[in-house]
């Protein structure tokens, strides 16, 4: 279990890292007028999402659902747990947005200013404290 566990923890940092970092990508992208710097920001985007952020979700969440599955009854009851889960539901919908907004400048489509993407980088901090204070101090 503690081996599972730190696998969670290791790959969630490493998915929060890219969640940190990809959108503020975004706000230097959004600002940039050259096409060298454009082109620089889509090959750091792309590789950002699909070879960091993306294999690093998918192992916090597979080594989550293995958590889960040691004491499922437990788990699914306790309300910090409940929680936390539909947190991390959003934080999926916002890793899967990313990707959207991705697309988006590798096809030269944002529409977007620097300000959104500025507000954009904040939610998974906020998200980030949630689950720490459910995780840590189980307050239901």
């Amino acid at each position: 279990m503690l081996w599972v566990k730190a696998v969670h923890i290791i790959f969630t940092v490493a998915w929060f890292a890219g969640l940190f970092y990809l959108p503020r990508l975004f706000v230097y992208h959004a600002m940039s007028e050259d096409a060298v710097g454009i082109e620089r920001f889509k090959v750091m985007e792309r590789k950002l999402y699909r070879a960091i952020m993306t294999p690093a979700a998918v192992i916090a969440i597979a080594s989550g659902i293995a958590l889960i599955g040691l004491d499922a009854g437990a788990y699914l009851q306790a309300g910090w747990m409940q929680v936390k889960l539909v947190l991390v539901a959003a934080l999926i919908g916002y890793h899967l947005y990313s990707g959207k907004l991705l697309a988006d400048f590798l096809a030269d489509r944002n529409t977007r200013s620097h300000v959104f993407f500025r507000w954009f980088n904040e939610i998974p901090a906020a998200i980030l404290i949630a689950v720490v204070i459910l995780v840590v101090v189980k307050p239901f």
